[in-house]
């Protein structure tokens, strides 16, 4: 077993009952713990020694990490590469024991303070024999599959990696956005160097009109072409089929136009 899961294990072979805990491996290895499940914050399992005539329920509980416990170590895990890239390849990584200290928390309980037990058995002392099997069971889930450990504490495997994706995806945008902004001052600053004579120009000021477009000059006359009639514009339009007094109105208007002065 790697170093969590028997750290696990230590901390209840601890507690100084060496008959109870060697039956309990004893009854791991054969088979008799059965219907394992671990969910956020509770672990149960159905255990039947060879000695019990019917299979007792027992339970280890321990307090799930909340959104902002999460949420801290999920950042410190993403800004380790090798964390992210072991967890998405589905194996425990090294040392992610110190990231959880970091947070102020423990990813598998150390103490008996941090679990509590219970078993139909009700027999005394506890942790009973059928705890002590599920000890041993669930260390062995969680050296096989860890995310197990992080459901146990809270967090789901898949919402675990899709949030890991997701801050690896955010820190490599904001770490292109770094690096485009800091080029485009490096060459803004090479430019200016390179040529002291360049000045950069103010930005103008949007509530000065004179400033933001630039100097307004009256447009010049535009003059008609030489020897253009004030009337050639009737010539060009097709001639109406209106009259006023029996001639066409186009005639009748000549004469207002070639009345206009130039």
């Amino acid at each position: 077993m790697t170093d969590l899961p028997l750290a696990f294990l230590g901390m209840f072979e601890s507690l100084r009952m060496g008959p109870t805990f060697a039956r309990g491996r004893r009854d791991e290895r054969a088979g008799h713990v059965r219907s394992l499940t671990v969910s956020g914050s509770l672990a149960v399992a159905l255990v039947r020694g060879p000695d019990d005539p019917v299979a007792f329920r027992s339970r280890i509980a321990v307090r799930s990490f909340g959104a902002a416990d999460w949420s801290r170590v999920e950042k410190a895990l993403v800004a380790e590469a090798r964390f992210v890239a072991d967890l998405l390849d589905g194996r425990m990584p090294a040392g992610i024991e110190a990231v959880f200290a970091e947070a102020g928390l423990g990813l598998l309980p150390l103490s008996l303070d941090e679990v509590a037990m219970d078993c139909t058995c009700e027999r005394w002392p506890m942790p009973c024999i059928h705890l002590a099997a599920m000890c041993y069971a669930l260390a062995r889930t969680f050296e096989s599959d860890p995310f197990e450990v992080f459901t146990w504490r809270g967090r789901q495997r898949d919402e675990l990696l899709m949030r890991l994706r997701r801050l690896r995806e955010s820190a490599a945008v904001d770490s292109m956005t770094s690096a485009s902004a800091s080029t485009s001052t490096s060459a803004s600053a090479t430019a200016t160097a390179s040529d002291p004579r360049r000045v950069e120009r103010p930005l103008v000021d949007p509530a000065d009109p004179d400033a933001f477009w630039g100097e307004v000059r009256p447009e010049d006359p535009v003059e008609p072409p030489a020897g253009a009639r004030p009337d050639a514009l009737l010539d060009q339009l097709d001639p109406p089929g209106l009259t006023h007094e029996g001639r066409p109105v186009n005639e009748v208007l000549r004469e207002a136009y070639l009345a206009l002065p130039d």
